[in-house]
Formats: structure tokens, sequence, C-alpha cells
């Protein structure tokens, strides 16, 4: 890999990083407030909103310019969410503006992919990205978790700093600090050198244009497997966050901080699926890897079962290791059949739209599942029938394409033609 690519990987593992320790506070922060469980949830759906709103206009506005400088300009939005919080404006609020900035950020820091690397690397530089993101994801839900600690907060707050007076300013101080490191990385992203198209002005032309796109990668044969796949997969992936902390707070009796741990668990096994996915996946046999969902969706069932640690923690990271298996080679496609159907980034902002509407549906879902008091019996029950189903109904769906496919040569080789 050259070494422009290290430092994009730098740049959104310290960005991904700050973005999981805040979940993890705001959370904290709407406990201190006594907000309604189902608040909790919501931080998704206020985060995840701007990627389906602003869909037409992201993609456009990343390629209008060097992916680095977009990456730059969007966690600057991001550092200033993480300030809303510090000055105590509420955390759903909040939040939005970090995912505001996230919206802008995902388009260039995919999009930069396709534009600096070969083809015949992508399912590779997917496994890292997706492996350093899932680090991300452990160090930020574990450092998330530490944060509000009383005894951590404590020893923060011993050292007297200004403007520091509560355990929550001091949580949000440290993590604006790994936006920070994130924006000084987005500074030496190299320049690809791919020619940029200049943003238009007209709204309506740009929404015309993304439903354009939207529209061809979905008739695409490999681009609506590859689509529904990550569609499904963040969707459910999102809702698993919170699934996890109310599963063991009525299975094992733990914490915030404590469940927070386990999610760290899930993502262990993600990153062990995404780095086998990029050692044994090729990008021509990615879709090989489809049935390993179905299988997901049975493993998740299989938590009702698990009531102690010792069984609970090697399910949470099988979960996690079939999920980085299949997605990463769908990533991957998905990349390279937007990059020749489209542009990087009007590709990547026609993923982000479905995989985050995807996003915004199930934990919406799962908001009504807690404010009707189901419990996570009944929730991880649904969850695995749901992904289960899904995946057998988009397997099926690829087996029918091929099958269009083989007709079509069939009638291109015979005599008549």
């Amino acid at each position: 890999m050259p070494f422009g690519f290290y430092i994009i990987m730098a740049a959104q593992f310290f960005s991904a990083l700050a973005d999981n320790a805040l979940l993890i506070v705001a959370i904290a922060a709407l406990r201190d407030m006594q907000a309604p469980a189902e608040y909790e949830p919501l931080l998704k759906t206020f985060f995840t909103i701007s990627y389906v709103a602003l869909a037409a206009f992201v993609g456009a506005f990343a390629d209008s310019m060097p992916k680095g400088r977009v990456m730059l300009i969007s966690n600057t939005v991001k550092i200033g969410g993480c300030a809303l919080m510090f000055f105590s404006v509420h955390p759903l609020i909040a939040y939005a503006v970090v995912g505001l900035g996230a919206a802008a950020y995902s388009p260039a820091k995919y999009g930069i992919l396709t534009e600096y690397l070969p083809h015949r690397l992508l399912v590779v530089a997917n496994g890292w990205i997706e492996g350093l993101t899932v680090a991300a994801i452990i160090l930020g839900v574990v450092i998330g978790g530490t944060l509000i600690e009383p005894g951590v907060a404590a020893r923060l707050l011993a050292f007297e700093l200004p403007l520091l007076d509560t355990a929550a300013e001091a949580a949000v101080a440290l993590i604006a600090l790994l936006y920070v490191l994130a924006a000084i990385f987005n500074l030496y992203v190299p320049d690809t050198g791919v020619r940029h198209q200049p943003l238009k002005k007209n709204p309506l032309y740009l929404l015309h244009e993304f439903n354009h796109c939207l529209a061809l990668l979905w008739r695409d044969r490999l681009g609506q497997i590859s689509l529904a796949v990550t569609t499904l997969f963040w969707g459910a992936g999102a809702t698993l966050q919170f699934i996890v902390i109310q599963w063991a707070a009525e299975a094992l009796n733990f914490d915030l901080s404590q469940s927070s741990m386990l999610q760290g668990v899930v993502a262990i096994g993600v990153a062990v699926g995404a780095v086998l996915a990029a050692r044994f996946i090729t990008l021509r046999k990615s879709v090989r890897v489809i049935p390993l969902g179905i299988v997901m969706g049975i493993v998740v069932m299989l938590m009702n079962l698990a009531h102690h640690l010792w069984l609970a923690v090697p399910l949470l990271i099988l979960i996690g290791a079939l999920s980085g298996f299949f997605v990463v080679p769908m990533n991957a496609l998905l990349q390279h059949r937007g990059h020749i159907l489209m542009g990087a980034g009007h590709s990547i902002a026609v993923q982000n739209f479905n995989e985050n509407l995807s996003i915004l549906v199930m934990t919406g879902l799962y908001y009504l599942m807690i404010r009707y008091d189901l419990s996570s019996h009944w929730v991880l029950t649904l969850f695995g029938l749901f992904v289960s189903g899904l995946m057998c109904l988009i397997r099926l769906r690829h087996i029918h394409n091929q099958r269009q496919r083989d007709d079509v040569r069939h009638l291109d080789d015979s005599p008549l033609h």
C-alpha cells in the first residue's frame, strides 16, 4: 500500500474513535438528565438523519474538491457538535450536528479509496479500513465507558483545568482533542490528481442527479445485491449497539459502562472477520459470502441462551466475525460498481443514503419496542429473524440475477445470433 493510504486510515481512525466515545458520553448525559429510556436509540436517529436528508448534496460536495479538504471541513463540523455538548446543549441536538459532519465526511473517506488505489486492492483496503474503524469502535466505547466512571472523572477534575467544572465537560474536552488529532491527519491526506467537478448551484439539479445515480445503482445486477447487503448490515449493526446494552442489563445485570465494553467485544469479532475477508476473499468471489448473513441472524437469536459472561463473549465475537467477513467484500464490490457507473463521491452518497435510511428505520423500530416494554428476549428473536429472512431474500434475488445473465449468454451464443 502507498504511504498516503496510511494517512487516510489514521484520519479515519481518530475521527471514528471520537464519534463512538461521544455516543457513550451522550447516553450517560441523557441518563443524568433522567430522559426517557427510548431517547437513547434516538441519538443514532439524530446522528444519521443528515446522511439521508443531505445525500443528494454531500456526494456532489465530495466530488467538487480534493477529498482531504472535504474531510477537514467535515471534521471541523464534528468539533462544533462536540463544543455544543460541552456547553450543555441537549445531547440529541449536539450529536445531530456531529452527524452532519459525518454525513459530509463519509463520501470523502470512502471515495478517496477508489480514486487513490487500483480496483484489485479495494477488498484489501476495505478490510483495513473496516478493521481500523472497528478498532476505533472498540477503543471508542472503552474510552467513553471509562470517562463516565466516577473515579476517572474525579481524577480528571483534580487537575483543575480552566473551564472544566464537571465530569461531563472533562469527558467532552478529551473527545474534542481526538477530533483535533484527526484534523491534523486530514491536512496530509494526498491529493489523488482526479479532476473535480464544479459544485452545481441549483439544488433541483443535484436532486435530479442523485435520483439518477440511485436508480442506476439499484438497477445494476451486482450493485443492487451489494447495496442491499450493506444497507441491511449497517441498519442491523447500529441497532445491535443498543440491543447489546439492553440485553446486558437484563441478562447479566451490567451497568452502562460494563455494557459498553461488550459492544467492544462485538467489534473485536468484526475486526477479525474483516481481516480474514481481506486475506481470503477477492473482488470476483465477493458474492459468495452472502449466506454468512443468514447465519449471523441465527447466532443473534442464540444470545437468548447466554446468561453467563463466559458464553456471551464467544457468541458476541462470532456475531462480529460473521458480520465483518461478509460486509467487507460487499462494501468493496459496491464501491467498484459505483465507481464504474458514476463518480466516487456520488456512489458513496447513494450508499450512505440507503444504509442510513436503514439505520433510521431499524432504530425507529427498536424505539417502538422499548416504548412498548418488549424484553430483550423478544427483541433479539425478532431482530435475528428479520436479518436472516432478509438475507435469504437477497440470496434468492442474486440467484435469479445469475440465471438471467446465463440465459442472455445462452441466447448470444446460439446459432441464430
